[in-house]
């Protein structure tokens, strides 16, 4: 017998303020990533000494400029950003891998909002 557990969550307005702000900020920060990764990636196809764009050091670069460029990622978890730049490394290490194709950019009205 399999057994499930079914859990719906019943937030708050501030809570469901929340939970939108961290995803709004996650989806920004893939897009922020995402850019970025392009215009290193293409810095190094130019000039191979260099580095290749990896998702630690995206993640880095970001946690360095948020505070001065965008204090509003600070209102929620850092979770939110981090684990957003993880999946696109993810994504990206499946796309140089062939099993997956070229990441497009997350767009608001892609993610489903259950009532």
């Amino acid at each position: 017998m399999i057994l499930a557990h079914k859990i719906a969550l019943d937030p708050n307005d501030v809570q469901e303020t929340y939970f939108r702000k961290a995803a709004g900020i996650a989806r920004f920060a893939y897009n922020w990533a995402l850019v970025e990764w392009q215009r290193q990636y293409e810095a190094w196809k130019a000039n191979p000494t260099g580095s290749k764009p990896s998702d630690p050091a995206l993640r880095k670069q970001l946690n360095a400029i948020k505070g001065d460029q965008f204090p509003w990622m600070l209102e929620v978890t850092k979770n939110a950003p981090q684990m957003a730049i993880m999946q696109l490394g993810q994504v990206f290490k499946n796309f140089f891998a062939g099993t997956a194709e070229y990441p497009p950019s997350r767009k608001r009205d892609s993610l489903t909002v259950l009532p």
